[in-house]
């Protein structure tokens, strides 16, 4: 199975500039993770967006790299029975001209 989380749209404070530590900003989660379906390792999705919410809003990351890491860390040790994750965060507003993000893909197990 494949669980898709995609646009989870937040309001956090995240980055190095001073008015990032002042204010939030909107960021854009996208995650795709694969795992083995069975009765017993169920993966509740709303479960990953209210563990992603509360990493991002607690930790207060400065950069998008630590950020992804974090997540990362929280999902897979709630979730071991995950075996593919990506994560994709998107800063839409930093710069006027374009949204910027970054991205990463593991395979685990």
């Amino acid at each position: 199975m494949t669980i898709h989380i995609e646009a989870l749209t937040l309001d956090i404070i995240i980055g190095l500039l001073d008015f990032e530590r002042e204010h939030t900003q909107r960021v854009i989660i996208d995650m795709t993770a694969d795992y083995a379906y069975n009765e017993e390792s169920f993966v509740d999705y709303g479960d990953i967006v209210i563990l992603i919410e509360k990493e991002l809003k607690e930790k207060r990351y400065e950069l998008l790299e630590e950020a992804l890491l974090g997540l990362k860390s929280i999902i897979t040790s709630t979730y071991p029975q995950i075996t593919d994750l990506t994560l994709k965060i998107t800063k839409p507003n930093i710069l006027p001209q374009c949204h910027v993000a970054l991205s990463n893909h593991w395979i685990l197990n």
